[in-house]
């Protein structure tokens, strides 16, 4: 139970950060995620029937997310599609495009093929999931590490400023445009790489396994947000990951226990956006205090009658 919870929160965690990327850092409504997260399944179940190693199949499916990524860029930039629309016209076009990529096939079975989470079961018989855990936990921690390490350099520096205050990066001579490519290319790539990795672990790749990817990662990272406030961007990563594991968590526990409430598999998606209300209910500060404030007034009430 505890093995299976870490390795999902591990890998759902990289999609979570391409959406912290897109999201909170570039403040760009990224919808592509739902289309690149089942993009890298596909490419890396194209890549394994084809008998090139996982490493590469890996390496191929973030190239083919950051390919996605460009695409919304583009649309949303020389066409002038608002951001949202440019994501939900991408995530809709890949459908058909990872259905070219595993040959009009919906679903490709993975179990005979050789990947590296059968390998690490291989060579650690009798532990179980954990060779998997630790070794999709060392993948993060690195990950998290570069990540970290680019939004300390001038140019992602640079690409928080461009979330929070445009004006400001054009005044310094540099063009958001390409700033902002980066960035939704860097995201889409992390979604299409975590696709990838899932596909690995589940043993099969699907191109619907991309729905509602990022309404999940968006709950993610609104729990990891509640728990931690920080502006640090250590701090920030890590919270994302935490509330990737304690997502993924709750929605086992949904899984496993809500039929003591009538909840079933087909109410998931009610649980998820039930999560994303309560937390934006409880980490909206202007809300609080405006009731605070209200409350604290005498005859309130009355007036507003």
């Amino acid at each position: 139970m505890i093995s299976g919870i870490l390795i999902e929160g591990f890998i759902y965690g990289i999609m979570v950060l391409g959406v912290f990327m897109t999201f909170r850092v570039l403040n760009f409504c990224d919808m592509t995620v739902d289309g690149s997260f089942p993009m890298g399944a596909c490419i890396l179940a194209a890549c394994l029937t084809r008998g090139l190693p996982p490493s590469v199949a890996l390496l191929l499916a973030f190239c083919g997310g950051a390919a996605a990524g460009l695409v919304t860029t583009l649309v949303y930039t020389k066409l002038r599609i608002p951001d949202l629309l440019a994501g939900i016209l991408v995530m809709t076009m890949l459908y058909s495009v990872n259905l070219r990529i595993m040959s009009n096939h919906a679903n490709v079975s993975l179990l005979r093929l050789n990947t590296i989470f059968k390998s690490l079961s291989s060579a650690f018989p009798g532990a179980g999931d954990w060779p998997v855990v630790i070794f999709t936990a060392l993948f993060l921690a690195l990950l998290t590490f570069l990540l970290n390490t680019f939004f300390s350099t001038d140019f992602g520096l640079t690409m928080g400023a461009l979330g929070s205050n445009p004006q400001m990066v054009v005044s310094q001579g540099v063009d958001p445009r390409f700033v902002r490519a980066v960035g939704i290319c860097f995201g889409d790539a992390l979604a299409a790489l975590s696709g990838a990795m899932f596909a690995m672990y589940q043993g099969f790749a699907d191109v619907g396994s991309g729905t509602g990817v990022v309404v999940s990662g968006l709950a993610s990272l609104m729990l990891g947000e509640f728990l931690i406030r920080s502006n640090k961007i250590g701090w920030q990563t890590f919270r994302v990951i935490l509330g990737s594991v304690l997502y993924r968590a709750l929605m086992y526990f949904a899984r496993r226990y809500g039929s003591v409430v009538g909840l079933g598999p087909n109410d998931l998606k009610l649980i998820t956006g039930l999560l994303i209300i309560v937390c934006l209910i409880v980490s909206n500060k202007n809300l609080v205090g405006f009731f605070k404030e209200h409350l604290k007034r005498p005859g309130a009430g009355a007036e507003r009658c």
